[in-house]
């Protein structure tokens, strides 16, 4: 292989949206082939990050690995990550914080606020709450403008709308969710990775604590809410009408959709579909969305 094949073999690649096999092991191979030969830690964090959304933790740690070796900001991030969650089998506090004070130290505010929750749950360090608040209220500042989607505004909003309700200002906390909301809902249609999703849902959780949720004027994420019990939602898309039911299975509630069911909730939102769009691709384009009387 050379470097001009590799090249190619992976602009094909990331032009399509479904591969075969084959195509996958080429186009693994062509990353490791320009990793080796440009030893550049930006290709090194993608394929991390390929493997990271696949789930094969082995993999990405060993990439982000040595893209860290090579003093690379967002390396030091999601190897905090890998260590924190355990996303290899097992979870090492004591290195998670390392990471992530190696890259906040460079300004990366997504490691900041990962220190704050070490500070508020007393991993590896003492717990220290008011700690915790201190860094949520001063990274506020730093994000609240944000416009760029991959900005940590959802994280950061989330977590002060906590602090907020426990502090009994409300309006506050729900003036945050809502923002973090909108933001988060545009960051999904075009990056509907897992940990995104587990967001969304913990804010819609979050959200309904504070206020009743209106089924007269049902965001699309409000599904997060109402697809835990048995029930029917109606919604338009394109002049066209669509149905979803839950139902409690053996004690569990499953998802119909079409002609497809959903395990549960999760299930749904990670591959639920009209044609080859996610509803979370087209979430602003359905409309009507209704709670039938059951």
């Amino acid at each position: 292989m050379t470097k001009s094949e590799a090249k190619r073999i992976i602009m094909d690649f990331e032009d399509k949206n479904v591969h075969s096999e084959e195509e996958e092991f080429l186009y693994l191979e062509a990353l490791d082939y320009i990793i080796a030969v440009d030893q550049d830690p930006r290709v090194m964090m993608h394929l991390g990050g390929y493997y990271y959304e696949l789930r094969k933790f082995d993999l990405a740690l060993k990439y982000y690995q040595m893209a860290s070796d090579l003093d690379y900001d967002d390396a030091d991030e999601c190897l905090g990550y890998v260590w924190y969650y355990g996303r290899t089998g097992t979870k090492d506090y004591a290195k998670a914080f390392y990471y992530f004070e190696r890259a906040a130290k460079r300004g990366n505010i997504v490691a900041e606020y990962k220190l704050a929750d070490m500070y508020k749950n007393g991993y590896h360090v003492e717990r220290d709450y008011e700690k915790y608040k201190e860094i949520i209220r001063g990274l506020y500042p730093k994000v609240k403008n944000a416009w760029n989607l991959g900005k940590p505004l959802p994280e950061i909003f989330t977590r002060l709308a906590h602090i907020e309700v426990e502090e009994g200002n409300v309006d506050e906390a729900l003036d945050l969710y809502l923002k973090a909301r909108d933001f988060l809902a545009q960051r999904i249609k075009y990056n509907p990775f897992f940990g995104n999703l587990n967001i969304m849902k913990w804010l819609t959780e979050d959200l309904y604590k504070i206020i009743d949720p209106d089924p007269d004027d049902m965001f699309f994420y409000d599904l997060y809410y109402y697809l835990t019990r048995p029930c029917e939602i109606t919604f338009t898309c394109k002049n066209k009408d669509y149905r979803i039911k839950c139902v409690e299975e053996n004690g569990e509630c499953v998802i119909q959709f079409g002609d497809k069911w959903y395990r549960n909730v999760d299930d749904f939102m990670k591959k639920a579909k009209i044609g080859n769009n996610l509803l979370t691709d087209i979430y602003d384009r359905l409309s009507d969305i209704t709670l039938m009387e059951n």
